[in-house]
């Protein structure tokens, strides 16, 4: 470049640094910093606190079941779309049976927690009949392992100071440290309890609203009866199979394959776990999708609120349904009136063997 070009390039520089000096550029700054700053992701609502009353409403039915049932049972609860999904997949699907079944069940994709409940078809169908209390209780695990794993315990302390809870030749009731625990008597044949939740704990309880008593599952009367033995070993080779399961209820968590069972669930809010438990991530906010309608359900009113209870099939799937509102209509009707048969349980009766 030569030096007539060198001067012409001097000038337009200055010219560009005298504009910023008399407010050229502070004025863009101005603009810049005036922006609205992006509005901070609201933080979750604080979780309502469940009352004591209320943990032992949602725990009662399935407190006296095996360990391995129990984690079953609370995992899946975390998926109550696919509850209903697997009960309706069984009803569609009545001709399979054994090492069939298994694989069959093995190839849907539903969590491992709700393929094991395909081995007892008449307690899935005991939640999915009750899916306002399966919700509730999924939505509680999720959000307080330990409270509910400690709920549990408590129940199956005052139903043995009842004297309704103890070793037969259907299930082993030992004690460690502080905590009950219930094994099959066999490990290839499991006895579930049959009993009314809301009076074999001594003191009767207010019963879960609506709750429906399924014939197998439930026990008109006071003490524990069983039915009959339902075989396993078809379904020892399956990842999800019964022997993967348990509970830790020392470290206050479910086990799924000798770990901890973390829940993956989309269908509830997922607050921070930071202190609720070891194990657990943190999610963030859930994806709740547009709300099911429940098909199948009675739609009868219950104190201003619209309940399907008995739901075989939502209409439609998604995944993400918005079964956190479900549960909650549940527990928004929380103390209701004593179900079964009232009345102090003394001393309890266990009928054996296959009836």
């Amino acid at each position: 470049m030569n030096r007539s070009g060198r001067i012409v390039m001097f000038m337009l520089g200055s010219t560009l640094v005298l504009g910023c000096l008399q407010g050229g550029c502070a004025s863009q700054a101005a603009v810049e910093e005036t922006q609205p700053d992006a509005p901070a992701e609201p933080l979750p609502a604080p979780l309502p606190q469940l009352s004591t009353q209320d943990l032992d409403q949602l725990v009662a039915p399935i407190a006296l079941y095996p360990d391995p049932l129990v984690a079953q049972i609370l995992a899946s609860a975390t998926h109550p779309t696919e509850i209903v999904e697997a009960d309706r997949w069984l009803q569609q699907n009545p001709d399979l049976k054994g090492e069939a079944s298994a694989t069959a069940v093995d190839a849907q994709s539903w969590d491992p927690s709700v393929k094991a409940l395909t081995q007892f078809p008449g307690l899935l169908a005991m939640m999915d009949k009750n899916l306002s209390w399966t919700s509730a209780l999924g939505e509680a695990y999720v959000n307080g392992q330990q409270t509910v794993l400690d709920a549990v315990q408590v129940m199956r302390q005052r139903a043995q100071q009842a004297g309704n809870l103890k070793s037969t030749q259907q299930e082993s009731v030992t004690t460690d440290g502080n905590s009950i625990e219930i094994e099959p008597a066999d490990p290839q044949l499991v006895y579930v309890p049959e009993y009314d939740p809301w009076v074999v704990y001594g003191d009767p309880l207010a019963g879960y609203p609506d709750w429906i008593g399924v014939p197998g599952f439930y026990y008109d009367g006071p003490g524990i009866l069983f039915g009959l033995g339902i075989g396993i070993g078809l379904y020892g080779g399956f990842g999800w199979g019964w022997h993967n399961w348990g509970t830790d209820w020392h470290r206050h968590h479910l086990t799924h394959g000798d770990h901890p069972y973390v829940p993956h669930s989309r269908e509830f809010d997922h607050h921070s776990f930071a202190g609720r438990g070891a194990g657990f991530e943190h999610f963030g906010g859930a994806n709740r999708a547009s709300s099911h309608q429940f098909a199948g359900g009675s739609g009868e009113s219950h104190g201003g609120t619209s309940y399907g209870m008995h739901s075989s099939a939502f209409s439609g799937f998604n995944h993400g349904g918005d079964a956190h509102a479900f549960s909650s209509r549940g527990r928004a009707s929380f103390g209701g009136g004593f179900h079964g048969g009232g009345g102090h349980v003394g001393g309890g009766h266990v009928g054996g063997g296959h009836r």
